[in-house]
């Protein structure tokens, strides 16, 4: 459509790309603040609303396999706004549900949505960029993704308390609505490839293994890891998991291109989001627990007190913009990852008598050191990937991030459970928090020395460390190996 091109797509891919992921990002972070509400109204426990939490991850992990082809059939456009719309709509359900059982299953298209939301995005946005152009642009996109988690919380706690647990649900829409049509309005059709035939028993192979993971990931915690019910999932995920690789890498035109991780930089990069992600979403889930169980403070100070880690991001993502191409993403990552490290080792001396500004201080150096993580892995990542395979290396991207997010506070709650005396009725010690801590460092430490073994030359190349290296679209269409072979 002609109206489509009345603004250039690198101003519209990124305004659409931000929209999608601060609309995101504050829906999964508001809807916990209304559980309490929700309880009183619906005359349960906050504990019984634990579908509501578990359905929305479950049914993301569904529908990102499809994602990609679903991108390549339709067009990057297309599937963009139906899924926006469709995450739209089912928000106005939730909003409007007059049950237990109808909150859970309006959450649960919300998260078939967000699913196909997320690689549809990322997708357009690595397709309109190069590698050298993604590294600049971070440095602006990361500042709305910083701000949406830190003011959901308040946003959430305004609307409960002077309207409504629905108005949680219903302020999607005011916000998400312009942003549809400006992309109706202004993006332009995005297809680099012709998908093959449709693989239904990839999908549903893949599908049913990482929702069943999903779960038992989630309600290990809860559950306990010995529980029947989550032994069950884990145990048939991982079977189903196994199935789904073996299928699809037999399968001439999977839904999942497993293929992709042959390129050693694809896969190391991914590798380090997998088990980079559980102590810095760790740390941010562990943070708040501590200061309101361990030590008494309220959801305000508790709210002020995680906020400065989005300085520190804000501030690190800039400067690492700066030395992408110089350095390399291997350094930034490693880098970045031992100071995660370090700052954890910091938090678990913090006690009782620990006091807000020091606590403060400690989340501005751990934003720090995480703003060195996030922009460099993903940009990295897609380096060497063909733009033809860039929709199914972005699904991929999306399934390791969201199962690093689940890993985060299984592993957190885990360390907690462990390390609080059988039977106790109170809140863990504070020495259990200073364990999880620990635990988290440990991790991260792990994370920091793979890093370092990460072959960013084709990164660098690619970003333009080289000499002749700035890339442009087309060049990513190159063959993987002969791109390998030339970096080595």
């Amino acid at each position: 459509m002609p109206a489509s091109f009345r603004l250039s797509q690198r101003l519209v891919v990124p305004v659409m790309c931000v929209s999608v992921t601060f609309i995101a990002i504050v829906d999964g972070a508001i809807t916990t603040v209304a559980l309490p509400s929700i309880a009183r109204q619906f005359h349960l426990t906050t504990a019984a609303l634990d579908g509501v939490v578990v359905v929305y991850p479950v049914c993301l992990a569904m529908a990102i396999p499809a994602s990609a082809w679903l991108v390549e059939r339709f067009g990057g456009r297309r599937v963009l706004l139906t899924s926006l719309l469709g995450f739209l709509f089912s928000s106005l359900l939730c909003g409007a549900a007059a049950d237990l059982g109808q909150l859970v299953a309006f959450r649960a298209l919300q998260g078939l949505s967000a699913g196909v939301l997320f690689p549809a995005s990322a997708a357009l946005l690595f397709r309109t960029f190069t590698s050298s152009e993604q590294v600049r642009i971070s440095r602006y996109m990361i500042i709305p993704q910083q701000i949406a988690p830190a003011a959901a919380p308040v946003l959430g706690g305004l609307l409960v308390d002077h309207l409504s647990w629905r108005w949680v649900f219903y302020v999607n829409v005011p916000v998400g609505l312009p942003a549809a049509l400006f992309g109706l309005l202004f993006l332009a059709e995005h297809r680099d490839r012709r998908p093959g035939r449709f693989d239904l028993p990839g999908l549903l192979l893949s599908a049913a293994a990482l929702a069943t993971l999903m779960f038992g990931i989630c309600e290990g915690p809860n559950r306990g890891w010995s529980s029947p019910a989550v032994l069950t999932a884990l145990g048939v995920g991982a079977v189903l998991l196994a199935c789904a690789v073996v299928f699809e890498l037999r399968t001439s035109e999977p839904i999942l291109r497993l293929r992709l991780f042959a390129d050693r930089l694809f896969r190391d990069t991914n590798l380090v989001n997998l088990v980079g992600l559980v102590p810095i979403l760790g740390a941010m889930y562990l943070g708040p627990l501590f200061l309101q169980e361990g030590q008494g403070r309220s959801a305000l100070e508790s709210g002020t007190s995680t906020f400065p880690e989005a300085f520190g991001v804000l501030l690190t993502v800039q400067l690492a913009g700066v030395l992408y191409a110089r350095v390399g993403p291997r350094v930034i990552i490693g880098t970045g990852l031992a100071g995660v490290c370090a700052v954890l080792l910091l938090f678990s001396t913090c006690d009782a008598g620990t006091d807000l500004w020091t606590f403060r201080g400690y989340m501005f150096l751990l934003g720090i050191a995480m703003g060195g993580v996030f922009m460099p892995s993903t940009v990295a990542s897609l380096a060497t990937v063909a733009k033809t395979d860039l929709a199914q290396a972005s699904t991929l991207n999306t399934v390791v991030r969201q199962t690093g997010g689940a890993l985060a506070p299984a592993a957190v709650t885990t360390a907690l459970v462990l390390n609080t005396p059988t039977g106790a009725a109170t809140a863990p010690p504070v020495s259990a928090y200073q364990h999880a801590y620990l635990v988290l460092a440990a991790i991260a430490a792990v994370a920091a020395a793979f890093a370092f073994t990460i072959p960013d030359g084709p990164a660098r190349a690619a970003a333009g460390g080289r000499a002749g290296g700035r890339t442009t679209a087309s060049s990513r269409s190159v063959p993987v190996q002969r791109r390998r072979e030339n970096a080595l």
